[in-house]
């Protein structure tokens, strides 16, 4: 059944809409008959994903290391039934070694910046009694990223964070819960993919053989944010095609193979 989510009259703030797992939730809300507003600074991102959805969806230039920017982004989208945080970079650097400045930026991003949002549209939902957070955080969050800086804390920090809200928002009637991807072919990871060989040593790594679309994960995000998961909040949810799985079977044990 194509309505099965019964989506179709609410209204959705997306962050991070300009590309990548934000604009395919984005566009994934949209198709299901949610009024969306898609958030990001990039004004050329936002197009296309305006010009994807048919005109559908409304953009918003949205700043979310701006508290300013995003109050007035949530004032600007009115009463947000669904609010999905999908803004996020990535920084290299090991630990010992990574510009600080850099460090603060990815923390500023990915984890201040969703609560940000978070504290900007709640209180929305409070007063109406129902509402649903969705922050994409990552398998990174509980499997350090080594070389990555601050992004694992990052999506570490933005697990835990939603889980609070949960917490402290649950007796309003307010959801909150995370969708960790594993390996998404995006445009902050494409790069990676241009290298020869990665994107077939990615695809056998997987045990579904193949790295996710954005799409993959929007479908998950989706519903989430329908009533349909009405009883599910504060959990993550790990979308990664079995990766994360995989662990004893990188281990040598012999006259257990096969």
């Amino acid at each position: 059944m194509s309505d099965w989510l019964d989506l179709a009259g609410r209204r959705a703030a997306v962050t991070g809409a300009g590309s990548g797992i934000g604009q395919a939730c984005a566009l994934a809300l949209a198709a299901q008959g949610v009024t969306v507003w898609a958030l990001d600074r990039d004004a050329v991102g936002l197009e296309t994903t305006v010009a994807q959805s048919g005109g559908t969806i409304h953009a918003l230039r949205c700043d979310v290391t701006d508290e300013a920017s995003v109050v007035a982004a949530a004032q600007q989208t009115g009463d947000a039934d669904i609010v999905i945080n999908a803004a996020g970079i990535g920084r290299p650097g090991a630990l010992l070694d990574v510009d600080m400045a850099a460090w603060q930026r990815v923390l500023d991003i990915n984890l201040t910046g969703y609560l940000r949002t978070a504290r900007a549209f709640a209180p929305g939902m409070i007063a109406r009694g129902s509402g649903s957070l969705v922050h994409i955080a990552s398998v990174s969050a509980r499997n350090p990223q080594p070389a990555s800086g601050a992004y694992s804390a990052s999506k570490a920090g933005v697990v835990l964070m939603s889980q609070q809200l949960a917490y402290e928002l649950g007796p309003s009637g307010v959801r909150s819960n995370t969708v960790s991807p594993g390996l998404v072919r995006t445009p902050m990871t494409e790069a990676y993919y241009q290298a020869p060989g990665v994107a077939e040593r990615r695809d056998a790594a997987i045990p579904l053989r193949r790295v996710a679309r954005a799409d993959d994960i929007a479908d998950v995000v989706t519903f989430l944010a329908s009533d349909r998961a009405r009883y599910i909040s504060g959990a993550d949810i790990v979308v990664d095609g079995g990766f994360t799985q995989t662990l004893m079977g990188t281990v040598p044990r012999p006259g257990y193979d096969g």
